[in-house]
């Protein structure tokens, strides 16, 4: 292969393990369908691997998927018997066409696209005999001694392992190499191609800004616009800065920065305001560059946004946090902490910053409010995992992989996985075929590698923590276990509840303080949701009372703590809080009732509840 010193990282090991004698044929995964980019061009990679990689060390270099046949990237003049392969379409005449040549010429590349749909992952038994017979040609091609004298190669490209046959995937004699996303500075390379004008500090800045793109995507986000858009768009804000701030001033800009093309900016002034004054009109237009700068950071954060959710096909929701901490009512501590770790993240003081975070407690405590105030807090882009679980063999795996590639070409981010004892399913992999034990294994190496730390933090929640693999709790994953309970005292029901008001912006002049007795004593052991549905309520009841626009008085709020009755199961939910206790990593964050308790005395109640309510939800 060449000996190029500007090959990618990934091309530069294919290159090395070939030569060693490591294997003859090579899998090819991950971002596959991006471009390579090689002295200042962009390529598709099976464009890379046939005009550099293997341009040449290989003198026949044949290219196949099942849609378009065999054709040929170069081709030795002496090669024969390639009709064949030139017009055949049945996958098995291809793939004995395919071994002839192999077998018979010397210096030659066989690269597969959409491997995945020559071998195709399942079992066997439900296999078409095309398939079945694809994979065991493969396998067999892998130890064939003729392959490996004729100093030949075979290239499979698909861009998930898990799609491909495992037969293949597990074949020792089969080298699999992962083509990453682009690093940053990959990205700043593919930025400042797109983009001759760009700066160094452009350049830069894009490259942070786009991580989690290929570059391909930031090509074109960047490309610059046509000439002709370019000046219609600065005609237009010119326009809109001569019509002033009137509700249509867009929209009339829009229509007559067509019907002014052919007009320079004084023609235009002197059309539409003769009496402004030049210098002022002009003072307050942006900059060609300037405003093309946050039209660009406009549509990257939008784009950027899209393609990630699309590419995860649903399988990630990206969270924007309206509000911090400053909503958040009570648990003090709690707050304190987050904030610590915030800041650590901010300022890049990994040590200090937890490999993953469990909140835990029962349900309606609050533990999604304050977990997307946190991240509003540290300021990193937060995603939410979705259901990636699927009846199909093999399809949750992949999911997963594809999940954690995003996860891990962003950085930077937060990772938000509610209901984590659903998400993570079983322990035991009973009655799924071990998915779940494959999926909790994979979990947990993710989780575990140290170089994230700082970059990416996983936030799991859950009501259920003895549902949890033990070992995904242990300190290295989620190293601080934060409980969530209900409300001890009125004073916290009082500081909860000033901050629903907040929240929900309730018109009322009461101070909670005053009327403790009625209203926060009677609310103590409830969880915050259903302090903010006694808000509400109160709030409704004075509505009713004196219209919309009416403040919320203190026999409205009286009113409704007496009134209000919550669906309660008694035993469960103190079942839920215990399980929080037994889980938090520090006694500081319990309250007095529990900070007091033996873990022996905690571990008698927990067995006496487990009899009666372990098995409801």
């Amino acid at each position: 292969m060449s000996e190029s010193r500007l090959l990618p990282a990934w091309a530069e090991d294919l290159r090395r393990r070939y030569l060693r004698g490591e294997a003859s044929m090579f899998v090819l995964h991950g971002n596959v369908y991006d471009v390579v980019l090689y002295q200042k061009r962009m390529l598709a990679l099976t464009e890379f691997l046939s005009d550099v990689l293997l341009k040449e060390a290989k003198e026949t270099v044949a290219v196949y998927n099942v849609a378009t046949g065999v054709r040929f990237a170069k081709r030795e003049g002496d090669v024969s018997n390639l009709d064949d392969l030139l017009l055949a379409t049945d996958k098995a005449r291809v793939f004995a066409a395919l071994e002839r040549l192999l077998v018979g010429s010397m210096k030659t590349a066989v690269i597969m696209e959409y491997a995945e749909a020559v071998a195709p992952a399942g079992d066997p038994s439900f296999q078409a005999d095309a398939d079945r017979a694809a994979i065991v040609t493969l396998h067999r091609w892998s130890a064939l001694p003729e392959i490996e004298r004729g100093d030949n190669v075979v290239l499979l490209i698909a861009e998930n392992l898990t799609d491909l046959a495992p037969k293949i995937v597990s074949n020792p004699k089969i080298a699999v190499v992962e083509v990453p996303m682009p690093d940053r500075e990959t990205r700043k390379t593919a930025a400042m191609l797109a983009d001759a004008r760009l700066t160094e500090r452009d350049g830069d800045r894009y490259a942070e800004i786009t991580a989690g793109l290929k570059a391909i995507q930031i090509a074109s986000i960047l490309t610059p616009p046509p000439v002709a858009e370019e000046e219609s768009a600065e005609r237009e804000a010119f326009i809109v800065n001569l019509l002033g701030n009137s509700p249509d001033a867009a929209e009339r800009a829009h229509k007559l920065a067509a019907l002014t093309a052919d007009l320079d900016r004084e023609e235009i002034k002197k059309l539409l305001a003769p009496s402004a004054a030049p210098p002022a009109s002009d003072e307050n237009i942006p900059s060609p560059a300037e405003r093309a700068r946050k039209e660009t950071d406009r549509l990257i954060a939008r784009r950027k946004r899209e393609i990630i959710e699309r590419e995860c096909f649903g399988l990630v929701e990206f969270i924007e946090p309206a509000h911090g901490f400053e909503v958040v009512g009570g648990m003090e501590e709690v707050k304190k902490d987050l904030l610590v770790i915030a800041e650590s993240i901010r300022e890049g003081r990994t040590s200090r910053v937890p490999m993953g975070i469990l909140f835990t407690g029962p349900m309606g405590t609050g533990k999604t409010f304050v977990a997307e105030a946190f991240a509003k807090e540290c300021g990193l882009t937060t995603i939410k995992l979705k259901n990636f679980r699927s009846k199909w063999v093999g399809a949750t795996e992949g999911n997963l992989e594809k999940i954690l590639n995003v996860i891990r070409a962003i950085g930077q981010v937060v990772v938000i996985i509610d209901e984590g004892d659903r998400a993570f399913g079983n322990t035991d992999g009973e009655g799924d075929g071990g998915t779940s034990s494959r999926v909790i294994a994979r979990i947990k190496e993710f989780m575990s590698d140290t170089s994230n730390r700082g970059r990416i933090l996983f936030l799991v929640m859950t009501n259920r923590p003895d549902k949890l693999d033990v070992d995904l709790k242990r300190a290295g994953r989620l190293d601080r276990k934060i409980p969530f309970l209900y409300v001890q005292t009125p004073e916290e029901v009082e500081l909860v509840a000033r901050a629903l008001v907040r929240k929900n912006k309730i018109k009322t002049d009461v101070d909670l303080a005053s009327i403790r007795d009625g209203f926060a004593s009677k609310l103590v052991g409830y969880s915050n949701a259903d302090i903010e549905a006694v808000i509400l309520l109160a709030n409704d009841d004075a509505a009713r009372a004196a219209g919309g626009d009416a403040a919320v008085l203190a026999e409205h709020f009286l009113r409704a703590a007496t009134d209000y009755f919550p669906s309660r199961d008694t035993e469960l939910l103190e079942y839920m809080e215990l399980l929080a206790v037994f889980e938090a990593s520090s006694r500081r964050l319990l309250p007095a009732k529990y900070a007091s308790m033996t873990p022996e005395e905690l571990d008698a109640r927990l067995r006496q509840l487990r009899l009666l309510v372990g098995g409801r939800r």
